[in-house]
């Protein structure tokens, strides 16, 4: 993987960027759909190259474990070739997923225990496992494995934790470095910043992660409850640290405000669940202001659903359609939710790289966040 910056901004830490793999070039700033299982809700592969003009997906490595199992996957030939997505994926280590587990899990020196949520049968993840799963999948991008901690936690335990998984980390690249790829071309390891909301911590992770000299970093344990403005203070003394030649991902994250403002801080990678989970639950994201397409005063708007809107549902379909669609829980209703909300994330980062280019990033960022925060 190859990393290039393109334009660094004068008055911020927006910049924007080229990541080279082996699957394609992704421009950054960059938001990734979330395809837990090898897919992403409701929009085929076809659709997301196209009209939401995604660059790379995420999966999962606990999910994809567990169902279809890594043996499947690899004798498709890795996961792009399974789910027919040919352009970058990446990975997630399943630590957070883990976490998510609460009761049905328990956390070791050694890894990590775990029930399954599909048919209570006991696992175990260990940082060498992790590795072997995300070779066998065959991501672009995989994720070091690590504990992702709650908020809130008490400084002790995130202490504690952090020292857990920095030792996790030294495992997985040597696993990594000791094991080869499967399908004739290489993976990046990014290993992944915690610490919780304390600064002393976070600090030290990212003084830890960087003697690894990796392709890039990412920061995990935020948007797990904690305020707004302590995610920002936090990702921005993480990029103060981090290398500033290397791309850096924010996993989990976010909002199209948290967006913007992580953007501004110096981020270059986002992946999130909202844009198609809100979509299912009927909120639409457009550069106006969010719909909820269930109320009742879309019922005789026949408009397009968003007039500037990218993707072709937009201007194929009518809000009052839409909300009959929500209304009586029609399937369809969930995939034209999505899609609009993909392409205008996709669209989000798009215009985000226009202007740091054009420098004039924060004047705009500032402009862009008081009109979506309208509620329609």
């Amino acid at each position: 993987m190859n990393y290039q910056i393109i334009t660094a901004s004068k008055d911020c830490k927006a910049r924007t960027g080229k990541i080279k793999t082996a699957h394609g070039d992704i421009d950054t700033p960059i938001f990734m759909p979330v395809g837990t299982v090898g897919s992403v809700k409701g929009v085929g592969a076809d659709i997301l190259a196209g009209e939401v003009k995604a660059q790379i997906i995420l999966g999962n490595t606990y999910h994809l474990y567990l169902r279809p199992g890594t043996d499947i996957i690899e004798k498709a030939g890795g996961i792009q070739k399974f789910n027919s997505w040919n352009k970058p994926m990446l990975t997630d280590s399943g630590g957070f997923q883990v976490y998510s587990l609460g009761k049905i899990r328990k956390i070791t020196q050694n890894g990590c225990t775990f029930q399954s949520h599909i048919d209570g049968s006991r696992h175990e993840f260990t940082p060498e496992k992790v590795i072997d799963i995300q070779r066998k999948i065959g991501a672009d991008i995989i994720m070091a494995f690590d504990e992702c901690t709650p908020y809130p936690c008490e400084y002790n335990y995130a202490k504690k934790s952090l020292g857990i998984t920095h030792k996790w980390l030294q495992r997985c690249f040597d696993r990594f470095f000791s094991s080869q790829e499967l399908y004739g071309y290489s993976q990046s390891l990014f290993p992944i910043v915690q610490g919780s909301v304390y600064e002393d911590l976070r600090i030290q992770s990212c003084n830890e992660v960087i003697r690894y000299n990796a392709d890039g970093y990412a920061i995990g344990g935020l948007s797990v409850g904690e305020p707004e403005q302590t995610m920002y203070d936090i990702v921005d003394t993480c990029t103060d640290i981090l290398p500033y030649n290397r791309p850096r991902y924010l996993m989990g994250v976010g909002t199209p405000k948290n967006i913007l403002e992580c953007i501004e801080r110096g981020i270059d990678m986002f992946d999130c669940v909202m844009p198609t989970r809100n979509g299912r639950n009927a909120m639409l994201f457009t550069w106006n202001g969010t719909m909820n397409m269930r109320n009742q005063k879309w019922a005789n708007d026949f408009s397009p659903l968003d007039p500037v809107g990218t993707a072709s549902v937009d201007r194929l379909y009518t809000k009052a359609y839409l909300r009959h669609l929500f209304v009586s829980k029609e399937l369809l209703a969930l995939e034209i939710a999505s899609v609009h909300n993909l392409a205008f994330y996709l669209d989000l980062v798009s215009q985000a790289r226009i202007h740091i280019n054009a420098n004039d990033y924060k004047e705009w960022k500032d402009f862009v966040l008081q009109k979506i925060s309208v509620k329609l």
